[in-house]
């Protein structure tokens, strides 16, 4: 969030704005980061809602009431559910520290890095309800040097995740990506 943020204030993402923060987790370090971006946010621990109907029906208000136009999740580990998916597939994207369709799900870095993969990546997909299964929009590789560290991994990954999803999310704002829902 910080990167896209950073990105939007030093005009590499033209015409685009971050209208709404969103975290399961209230107290989550990324909320004092929209604090100080003057971003607006909303904070929502899904077991004070009655059930995941509920919990992305707040959502969704939320989403509508700021109007918002492309979902963004990144560090978002949670699986969106019908009720997100029947108003937002194809409007919402996800950012994954692998090349999808390898090393899906929480650890993609930590997946990658002790299978001894001579590569591996970074991918921004649309989200569908599986766990990382969505159209992929776009990959960047990245190569484990012959000493990697999973540290020196993860450290290369984020610089790369940084630099992919602000350009992905720019060549949507300009439709040079055509939608697949």
């Amino acid at each position: 969030m910080v990167a896209l943020a950073e990105a939007a204030r030093d005009g590499q993402l033209s015409g685009v704005s971050i209208g709404l923060v969103v975290c399961d987790r209230p107290g989550a370090p990324v909320l004092d980061h929209a604090q100080r971006l003057d971003l607006s946010s909303f904070a929502l621990d899904p077991s004070d809602c009655e059930n995941e109907r509920a919990y992305e029906s707040e959502i969704l208000l939320q989403l509508e009431l700021h109007r918002i136009d492309l979902a963004v999740l990144a560090g978002y580990m949670r699986i969106a559910g019908p009720t997100l998916l029947e108003v937002w597939q194809g409007r919402m994207i996800n950012l994954h520290p692998s090349l999808l369709p390898d090393f899906p799900g929480k650890d993609g870095i930590g997946d990658a890095f002790r299978a001894g993969v001579s590569e591996t990546g970074v991918t921004v997909h649309f989200v569908d309800a599986g766990v990382d299964t969505g159209p992929i929009i776009a990959q960047r590789t990245v190569k484990l040097g012959p000493n990697e560290s999973l540290h020196s991994l993860e450290e290369r990954i984020h610089r790369v995740e940084h630099q992919l999803l602000p350009e992905t999310i720019q060549r949507l704002a300009e439709k040079k990506i055509k939608k697949v829902f």
